[in-house]
């Protein structure tokens, strides 16, 4: 049977749509490199970061191995070696280089991966523009390895802070923006809800993540939320009323891991001659009272709250509540890459900033929804074997794009994990 003239335009138009949208995102990561030297773009901080080349690579590397390798016939490599040094964990591709040693891969250079971005770029392009109708699967795939760039995107931001706050020069990412007001920390508030069955999950709208699902409905009991995440004035108080010193607040592994961390605040806090600052995409600045407070770990977020005579949310009571919140925040395209205060608490009626600006840590283990099954092959990799062991954030941050994020969205870190924009928001049992 022919293709109508009505179909084939709809089917070109799509394609249209997906390509820009590829091109796009692919853009954007380029972007995050404005200002950046070679150098900048090779080193790497810890073990847990990579460098900013190796995302720019490790992301093109996604689409070749799971889309050109599998559509284009005889498909042309940009480099076979490639394959194995920006694998990250997908153990059934192949041999991988070791996570931690990324940092020595001073070849190829920065400008050779450059070019096998460019390549890629043209490949998928060509595909897009020219193969005809693309399989659901083959879409499927191709909006995954966008979503799986803009993670990248974020992990950029926070990997390259990481390593700028290790040279003793705290050189700047971005140039600080004017000021037009002074924000001023207020008195938290709380909002009540009653207890009753939820339906938390992906609900069939747009993009979604396999840990997004299945749908399924809880029991949220009756509780308070917080209406704004705890604020660096909030933080301040805890650390002032000994916070880091009193073993009581602190989970077991918490205490032992302040002490021999020597943690006294969040992550990039320094205290010199009792005023504290901290390194920001801006360079060192002064604690602002009314910033969200980052940079802490599940850790930490407990023991403030044990301190607040509080708790952590449950990642149901945190989806219940952000799906009617205002989903508008400063997130990523802003180009702060730093929270900011939030609006007046009189103002709304919900909580606020439930999106953007921190991830939120809530008190769920990363575990999978009932009836959870692992997609088939490599891309089964994805999520499902990291559940164990780490706690769910939810809400984006600074850094995340805001067409990445959703309130269904799950991150997930250990509960020592710092380096991300993650901040707190408290829950109480009413």
């Amino acid at each position: 049977m022919k293709a109508r003239a009505s179909d084939l335009a709809l089917q070109q138009s799509g394609l249209s749509a997906v390509l820009e949208d590829f091109l796009a995102v692919r853009q954007a990561t380029l972007d995050l490199c404005d200002g950046l030297s070679p150098e900048d773009c090779a080193l790497q901080s810890m073990p847990d970061a990579s460098p900013v080349k190796w995302h720019l690579g490790h992301t093109s590397w996604f689409f070749e191995t799971f889309i050109l390798e599998k559509t284009i016939p005889h498909y042309r490599h940009f480099n076979r070696e490639f394959r194995v040094l920006f694998n990250s964990y997908y153990v059934t591709v192949g041999e991988r280089h070791p996570r931690p040693e990324r940092g020595l891969l001073s070849r190829p250079g920065f400008a050779e991966i450059l070019a096998y971005r460019e390549h890629v770029n043209t490949q998928m392009e060509h595909l897009l523009r020219r193969r005809g109708m693309l399989s659901q699967e083959l879409t499927d795939l191709i909006e995954l390895g966008m979503h799986h760039e803009q993670q990248h995107q974020e992990l950029i931001v926070t990997d390259l802070k990481h390593l700028l706050s290790r040279n003793p020069l705290k050189p700047a990412y971005r140039k600080s923006p004017q000021k037009t007001s002074e924000a001023t920390a207020t008195t938290q508030k709380w909002h009540a809800y009653p207890d009753g069955l939820h339906h938390i999950g992906y609900d069939g709208n747009g993009f979604f993540f396999d840990n997004e699902q299945p749908r399924h409905r809880v029991f949220v009991g009756e509780h308070e939320l917080a209406h704004g995440p705890v604020t660096n004035a909030e933080y301040l108080a805890f650390i002032a009323d000994g916070g880091y010193t009193r073993p009581e607040l602190w989970l077991s592994e918490g205490w032992d891991t302040v002490r021999a961390q020597g943690w006294i605040g969040p992550l990039y806090w320094e205290q010199r001659d009792g005023d504290w600052t901290a390194f920001t995409a801006f360079g060192m600045q002064k604690i602002e009272p009314a910033e969200p407070v980052c940079h802490v770990s599940y850790y930490e977020a407990d023991a403030y709250a044990r301190w607040a005579r509080a708790r952590l949310p449950t990642e149901a009571e945190w989806e219940v509540a952000a799906r009617n919140a205002s989903a508008d925040g400063n997130f990523a395209d802003n180009g702060l890459f730093h929270p900011q205060p939030g609006q007046a608490l009189h103002a709304d009626q919900e909580p606020s900033q439930m999106f953007g600006d921190v991830w939120e840590w809530t008190q769920s283990s990363y575990a999978p929804y009932p009836g959870y099954k692992t997609p088939a092959g490599a891309v089964g990799e994805y999520n499902g074997k990291f559940m164990v062991n780490q706690y769910v954030l939810r809400g984006g941050s600074c850094a995340t794009p805001r067409s990445h994020i959703r309130a269904t969205y799950r991150n997930f870190f250990p509960a020592a994990a710092r380096w991300q924009f993650s901040g707190i928001r408290l829950a109480r049992d009413s």
